[in-house]
């Protein structure tokens, strides 16, 4: 790859920067050389459990100050912003999800309602139970429109793969017969929102992720150069028979910070 090309960065997070709460190596190093050598970044993630503003404090505790809100993207806030481009402020919505992305529905001017709402919003729920798969199938079986954060079947953690949104969003695609609209990655919305953001074109912004099916596929078809790095998902093994190949494999941003540099 030809680093020399690249004029900004956008970056995946769980897998890459950290695994759970343990920065990965070469974390510190990253957000140091982007500063250093003046590179616009964005970091956009699938997760829908957490804000922007809970990711600024989580990069602050792990040594990277100074993030702003506005340089994170997750599929809550894309799923948000389809929705304030569709329905009118004040529409009821139901969430299966965690807190991060009630807030972000209630900032972006949404109200909760688990009776009649225009649409049910899925997200990663670790408090997950059967109750609540089955109101929101039925909600979804009465018309609410069937929205996904994401379709992750999978999030990596310290102990290993853990289930994801997709595993959820599986579940409920089962129980109610209907497919859902997908916001987050491979889709193109929360790529073309960090390419706005960033100001470059795809062909001179980087994207690093550890999921071939999200990070890779997606930035590669809209014409970003991708590193895969294997700290979270997906593996060597995995990417030499993917249909969209990574334009380099890196065991961590250790690795690939060494051959940038």
């Amino acid at each position: 790859m030809n680093f020399s090309d690249i004029k900004a960065v956008v970056s995946d997070m769980d897998g890459v920067l950290w695994r759970g709460d343990e920065p990965l190596p070469g974390m510190l190093t990253l957000f140091q050389m982007l500063r250093e050598r003046g590179l616009p970044f964005v970091l956009a993630t699938n997760n829908s459990m957490k804000a922007p503003s809970d990711y600024v404090l989580k990069l602050a505790k792990l040594g990277v100050p100074d993030v702003r809100e506005e340089q994170i993207i997750t599929s809550s806030t894309t799923t948000v912003s389809y929705m304030k481009s569709t329905y009118p402020a004040g529409s009821p919505v139901h969430v299966l999800g965690g807190d991060g992305l009630r807030r972000v529905l209630i900032a972006g001017g949404f109200t909760l309602d688990d009776t009649k709402p225009v649409a049910v919003v899925v997200g990663l729920d670790t408090n997950l139970t059967y109750d609540k798969l089955k109101r929101a199938s039925l909600l979804i079986q009465a018309g609410a429109t069937f929205i996904a954060t994401n379709q992750d079947d999978s999030i990596p953690t310290p102990e290993g793969l853990a289930p994801g949104a997709g595993s959820i969003v599986a579940a409920l695609k089962a129980a109610s017969g209907q497919i859902p609209l997908v916001m987050g990655k491979p889709d193109a919305p929360m790529f073309q929102a960090a390419l706005r953001l960033v100001g470059t074109t795809p062909a001179q912004t980087l994207m690093i992720g550890d999921r071939l099916n999200t990070d890779i596929t997606g930035a590669a078809l809209l014409g970003f150069k991708t590193a895969l790095v294997l700290t979270g998902v997906s593996t060597r093994a995995e990417a030499e028979v993917n249909a969209i190949k990574p334009d380099h494999i890196y065991t961590d941003l250790v690795e690939m910070l060494n051959a940038w540099n």
